[in-house]
C-alpha cells in the first residue's frame, strides 16, 4: 500500500484547464494502479479515471476526451490533466490505489483530504 497526497486544485473558469497531482510514497509505486475520484456537494463519490502500472488508462464517460491521467514513475506522481472544464466538474478530487485499473470499486487504503476544484460559469 502506498500513501497518496492530492494537490493542485483551484478555481478555474469554464473551458479552462487544471492539472491535479497525486504524490505517492513507497518504493513499489510504479507497479500500482491509481485512480482519481471526485465528490460534488450532495452527490456520491464517483470514479473519474484510472491508470495501470504499465500505463493503460480507463475513463468515465463523463470525462472521456477531456481528461487524461498520465503518470511519472520517476517522480512517484500520477496526474489528472483536466481540459475543457465544465461547472459540473466542480468537486473535491481524490486519488486512490486500486487493485486493478479496470475495477474502480475495489480500492486499497483509505481516502485522503482531496483537493477542491471549482469551475465558474
Amino acid at each position: 500500500q502506498v500513501q497518496l497526497v492530492e494537490s493542485g486544485g483551484g478555481l478555474v473558469q469554464a473551458g479552462g484547464s487544471l492539472r491535479l497531482s497525486c504524490a505517492a510514497s513507497g518504493s513499489t509505486f510504479n507497479i500500482k494502479p491509481i485512480g482519481w475520484y471526485r465528490q460534488a456537494p450532495g452527490n456520491q463519490r464517483e470514479w473519474v479515471a484510472a491508470i495501470s502500472g504499465g500505463g493503460s488508462t480507463n475513463y468515465a464517460d463523463s470525462v472521456k476526451g477531456r481528461f487524461t491521467i498520465p503518470r511519472d514513475n520517476a517522480k512517484n506522481t500520477v496526474y489528472l490533466q483536466m481540459n475543457s472544464l465544465k461547472p459540473e466538474d466542480t468537486a473535491v478530487y481524490y486519488c486512490r490505489q486500486m487493485v486493478s485499473y479496470t475495477r474502480p470499486t475495489i480500492l486499497v487504503g483509505s481516502w485522503g483530504q482531496g483537493t477542491q476544484v471549482t469551475i465558474s460559469s
